[in-house]
């Protein structure tokens, strides 16, 4: 059997591997370790310090107040009404014939029973003093019939027949007259005249096609009609049994005074479209500053309420269950304290809450004020009838004073 050995390597052969790359292996381990300790070292410093600062408060929210205030208010309602004429009549002929003459200036203010047309009288004069004659010979020959039959020298039929003919030609002589009346025609009531519908020289109709003569409206005296919501029922009936139930009209635009007149008019039913009632006041307008179909200011006192704690009504907010209002304390940390509103005027409410009197309420910045935050109150804003500030309020001042000093 023959065996073939390897020849024997040479040490030089043997060593197959550089020594310099076992170092240079080492060192690029060396400086990742250095790395990754400085990045370490570095996360939990910065970590830890930021950590460890104080963390600022954020600054006061700037607000406005106002203090709330307790007198009485009234409950007043604001609408706009509509003047109506006290009546309005349309002047019409009764009798046919040539419109001869008017006897007034369009727009002048006539009185009842004052002359305004005149339609052609002659031939009702004529038809009138016919009728005159045959009255007179029928009267003649009733009397005499009833002579006659008194001494049984007619029949009672014939002295009967005499009677009737007697009376109709009353009638028709009392007809003739009253169709000669109607040639003149008056003004049914007082009143401003409108403008002349059928110039004179004209044929008047009476078939109903002819238009009215003039229109006449009474302004002396005059009514406002205006409606309050029906919520307001309660308020309107009870002071109206009280008889102090008064309409006030706003004239300052037209640069008058304000007008006032008792309301002597509740509709008896509440409108199902809009939800109100109607009211009315009568007014003399001895001055004609009211016209039919103008609109007005009208203002009407409900009620009052008595002691009444008040606050602008910007200080109010609407929460999810409640309404409510930020109260600023002396030490200017802000409350919530849910309220009611009883009355809204527009600028102020009456409200029923736990804030008193004096207390301060926030109406500008609430969206910046938080419950149990600080806030910087700016400018107080006194209501008409506020309190002079008190010792709580003079005080919370001045520790503001002394922080804004420091």
């Amino acid at each position: 059997m023959n065996m073939q050995v390897p020849p024997p390597t040479s040490d030089r052969e043997a060593s197959t591997h550089d020594p310099r790359e076992g170092g240079n292996a080492m060192r690029r381990y060396l400086i990742g370790g250095i790395a990754l300790v400085l990045i370490l070292g570095g996360y939990y410093y910065w970590s830890h310090s930021t950590g460890q600062a104080p963390r600022k408060a954020p600054p006061p929210a700037p607000v406005r107040v106002s203090n709330a205030v307790q007198r009485d208010m009234r409950v007043v309602e604001h609408t706009i009404g509509t003047v109506v004429a006290n009546s309005m009549v349309s002047v019409t002929a009764r009798v046919q014939g040539q419109l001869t003459k008017a006897y007034f200036k369009e727009g002048q203010m006539v009185k009842e029973g004052d002359l305004l047309f005149e339609i052609d009288p002659r031939p009702y004069q004529a038809v009138y003093d016919n009728a005159v004659a045959t009255l007179a010979s029928a009267k003649s020959t009733a009397d005499r019939n009833q002579r006659l039959s008194l001494e049984n020298a007619i029949s009672a039929q014939q002295n009967e027949t005499a009677q009737a003919a007697y009376l109709q030609a009353k009638a028709n002589a009392e007809a003739a007259r009253l169709n000669l009346e109607f040639t003149k025609i008056r003004s049914p009531v007082d009143g401003k005249t409108g403008p002349i519908m059928l110039q004179p020289g004209n044929l008047v109709s009476v078939n109903g096609l002819t238009a009215p003569l003039v229109t006449i409206t009474q302004i002396q005296p005059i009514k406002v009609s205006f409606n309050l919501p029906q919520s307001d029922l309660p308020r309107i009936q009870t002071r109206a049994r009280q008889g102090g139930l008064t309409a006030t009209v706003n004239l300052h635009d037209m640069g008058g005074q304000d007008l006032s007149a008792p309301v002597d008019f509740i509709s008896n039913a509440v409108s199902n479209s809009a939800g109100t009632i109607e009211l009315r006041s009568t007014f003399p307008n001895k001055d004609g500053a009211l016209v039919p179909g103008q609109l007005v200011d009208v203002t009407v006192e409900l009620a009052n309420i008595p002691k009444a704690i008040v606050i602008p009504r910007v200080a109010v907010n609407i929460g999810p269950d409640s309404q409510y209002a930020y109260v600023v304390t002396p030490e200017h940390v802000v409350e919530q304290h849910n309220l009611k509103v009883l009355f809204d005027d527009g600028t102020d409410v009456a409200i029923q809450s736990d804030i008193e009197p004096g207390e301060m309420v926030i109406t500008d910045g609430a969206l910046r004020a938080l419950p149990g935050g600080k806030v910087n109150v700016a400018r107080a804003q006194p209501q008409q009838g506020a309190p002079a500030a008190g010792p709580m309020q003079e005080a919370a001042r001045g520790k503001q004073g002394a922080k804004s000093a420091q």
